[in-house]
């Protein structure tokens, strides 16, 4: 199987599979080494193995905390992906990506990035747009790049506006747009 990587289709659902495998093997050593203080008789050895077993927790608790979080937020349809990826040539695209402020999970099912701005299709329904908006915002500004987000939570919409963007090869490239992506894909969970 392919490994997936941020921002290609199919990442939110890879990526949790394999943290659900980090906390099952995480889970798994603590219960052996729990375990293997009933095989020894002495102290020490009972206490050293109780210690590994608590210190083996906090990774698993590192991978499970945003792996709990996440969970619910799917990889989108293959409809939504095959109708969003005749745009690829024209502009770029980025799938999958769960986004995070401090008061917000935005499981981004797509993300076009072009010279007028980038535009987001957000799933998440309890989703405080705005707010969202001026976080990615500041955000953009604060790594100097133009501050042109805007968060869409409607499929038809996201498609509208994709629809209406001229390809970004008529367009000067001032080396934002890579710059941008990386952005995305690094403060992506």
């Amino acid at each position: 199987m392919k490994r997936r990587k941020k921002g290609e289709y199919g990442y939110r659902n890879a990526h949790q599979h394999m943290e659900i495998g980090k906390v099952l093997f995480g889970i798994a050593a603590i219960l052996v080494q729990l375990g293997a203080r009933h095989f020894t008789d002495q102290e020490a050895m009972k206490n050293i193995l109780t210690v590994m077993a608590i210190l083996s927790a906090l990774p698993t608790a590192n991978v499970a905390a945003p792996l709990l979080a996440s969970i619910k937020y799917r990889t989108p349809s293959r409809s939504f992906y095959e109708q969003l990826s005749a745009y690829e040539g024209k502009v770029s695209v980025l799938y999958d990506l769960i986004l995070t402020s401090k008061e917000q999970i935005m499981p981004m099912d797509g993300i076009i990035i072009h010279p007028t701005g980038v535009y987001c299709y957000c799933s998440n329904p309890k989703l405080a747009a705005d707010k969202a908006e001026r976080f990615f915002n500041d955000l953009f500004r604060s790594h100097r790049l133009d501050p042109h987000v805007k968060i869409l939570t409607g499929e038809k919409e996201f498609f509208k506006r994709a629809a209406s963007l001229k390809p970004e090869n008529e367009y000067e490239d001032d080396g934002s747009l890579g710059y941008t992506i990386q952005l995305l894909k690094d403060i992506s969970m």
